[in-house]
């Protein structure tokens, strides 16, 4: 029997398997009121960076990654994939219970540029309705998976669920290089006032990374936010000029 994600292409080390629901406090930001240019990083001048984390939840190394936001008082923000959340509800109902923001990353993970519309509508549909069901969240970001995205996808994503579509400005490449102290060097020499900062709860390695990370990145004065409150932040529509390329191409390994 092919374990989870493995008919996809994705995380074949997740197995299924529920929880009861447990209690749920945060508040989901409001959707956008205009559809916007997808949003990398925030102009502005104070310290306050985005540590994001795509394609769970994972059944031990997302709990595990809470843990260590917990301790040290960080809040983080969750682009997870829709089958996930249907394999692990109690794991998504913890990210919200404990302020996180979480936000869609699709149901299978696809190149959404290279989809049909209808195809895209359905990959957001599910997953926005399947987090709101399990915990009362209702999404208004949307990450495409490889960074696939182009105005049609943007499109698509604001005028179905009032989306904001939301990259990246820092990329370790800890889906290509399963190495920790390199996953921290990246994310640390990588920060600046404004960025966000992309990660995957989904490898050891980078979960091994993040104690460091954040713990070097608090010693250099920077504030975590989530990336709405980044968002919030910025009010000049400017991109990061510096921004990093965004990973692989589509169809190369999970972004």
């Amino acid at each position: 029997m092919a374990r989870m994600g493995e008919s996809f292409g994705l995380h074949p080390e997740t197995p299924m398997g529920t929880v009861p629901p447990g209690p749920l406090t945060a508040v989901p930001p409001p959707a956008p009121a205009v559809m916007e240019p997808a949003f990398h990083s925030a102009k502005i001048a104070t310290p306050h960076i985005a540590m994001t984390f795509d394609d769970g939840p994972h059944p031990t190394l997302t709990p595990r990654l809470l843990d260590m936001l917990a301790e040290r008082d960080i809040k983080a923000t969750f682009y997870v994939i829709g089958r996930n959340v249907e394999a692990h509800p109690e794991i998504a109902r913890r990210i919200v219970s404990e302020g996180h923001e979480i936000a869609n990353h699709t149901w299978t993970h696809p190149a959404l540029s290279k989809l049909s519309d209808e195809r895209i509508a359905e990959e957001l549909r599910r997953t926005h309705e399947e987090v709101f069901a399990v915990t009362g969240y209702r999404i208004t970001g949307l990450r495409p998976p490889y960074g696939a995205s182009n105005d049609r996808v943007r499109q698509i994503a604001f005028d179905k669920h009032g989306y904001g579509t939301i990259m990246w400005s820092v990329d370790p490449l800890d889906w290509k290089y399963r190495n920790t102290v390199r996953v921290t060097r990246e994310l640390v020499v990588g920060a600046s006032p404004g960025a966000v900062l992309l990660a995957h709860d989904i490898h050891p390695t980078t979960i091994a990374a993040v104690p460091s990370t954040l713990d070097q990145l608090t010693a250099k004065k920077f504030e975590f936010v989530t990336v709405h409150h980044l968002l919030e932040m910025d009010k000049s529509g400017r991109q990061d000029l510096n921004l990093r390329p965004p990973g692989p191409k589509p169809g190369a390994l999970p972004s």
